[in-house]
């Protein structure tokens, strides 16, 4: 059975704390901020090294296109803002600056969908993972918790291109143990049932994980996927997990419309036509509210899910 505990450290905590030791080892990393130091625990880390973290104001696109340039000098600049912020108002930038020109830039969107709690609306996306997923060569991550965020930061450090992380900044409900490898592309299999597989990503993998438990007990065996690389999309674990069970239930924190649910439609239309059901954000804004009651108003609770299972014919 799955036991929902929060992590110990926020998720805002493991990007400071990689910085600040990264930082000490590499020089060439540069993290850039837009008047979110606080926000993402970043003051400390600014103390500590004064030439490597610059909060550069309320202007993301410019940002873009100055961690761009820290690309072409052979920086390795990092860029911080809401999730809002570094899709819609800065789309131009990530294509014009850094995709189009095969820059090294790396983007941490945080305050993912509903996470973004109290800022309400304005700053609650729902569209970002869309967007970006449009740019050829973009690669669009959602971290699922504190181990996979350390993990993925880690290995960001090392790699060419345009990489775009989703994130919340609170504490996520723990997924993986300390240790845990993860390959970016590939999926990871946290649960098999023959009857349906539900494919989530973000903090959807827990309320999937719920579901599942919820369903063995009715006597639907459910297989849960983390998704948490929405492009490349992991088409073997897709077409496998389809042909094995007949029946996906995607679960995501963000527009059914062009994210993980269409994703993974596309993967099947080709693959493995089967019954499908989606589980996200139906063509909403946000607003203002508690976790627990965004989840409920948006239906992305485990109940949910259970409840689109059992459509299924």
């Amino acid at each position: 059975m799955f036991i929902v505990e929060n992590d110990p450290i926020e998720m805002r905590k493991v990007y400071s704390k990689f910085m600040q030791e990264f930082i000490g080892k590499n020089t060439e990393i540069i993290a850039l901020e837009a008047d979110l130091m606080s926000s993402m625990s970043m003051d400390s880390v600014h103390n500590m090294y004064p030439n490597n973290v610059i909060n550069c104001g309320i202007m993301e696109s410019h940002i873009v296109g100055l961690a761009a340039g820290l690309s072409i000098a052979g920086k390795i600049p990092f860029f911080h803002t809401f999730t809002a912020f570094a899709s819609r108002r800065c789309f131009d930038q990530l294509f014009m600056s850094v995709d189009y020109q095969n820059n090294n830039v790396k983007i941490i969107a945080s305050d993912a969908g509903i996470t973004a709690v109290h800022n309400g609306g304005t700053h609650m996306s729902f569209e970002d993972m869309g967007i970006v997923r449009g740019l050829a060569h973009a690669v669009v991550l959602e971290v699922t918790d504190a181990t996979m965020f350390r993990a993925i930061l880690e290995q960001l450090v090392h790699l060419k291109g345009l990489y775009w992380v989703r994130t919340m900044r609170k504490n996520a409900v723990t997924i993986y143990q300390h240790g845990e490898k993860f390959s970016i592309g590939k999926a990871k299999i946290l649960r098999e049932g023959k009857d349906v597989t539900l494919i989530a990503n973000g903090i959807m993998v827990a309320q999937a994980m719920i579901a599942a438990d919820k369903l063995a007990t009715q006597g639907i065996n459910a297989t849960v996927i983390d998704m948490f690389t929405l492009k490349p999309i992991d088409r073997e674990a897709i077409i496998k997990y389809a042909k094995f069970t007949g029946k996906v239930v995607t679960c995501e924190n963000h527009n059914i419309h062009n994210g993980l649910g269409s994703a993974v439609a596309e993967v099947l239309v080709e693959e493995c036509p089967i019954p499908m059901r989606f589980i996200g954000i139906k063509d909403r804004y946000g607003q203002v509210g508690t976790l627990e009651f965004l989840k409920k108003e948006y239906e992305l609770t485990a109940d949910d899910i259970v409840k689109a299972v059992k459509s299924f014919p």
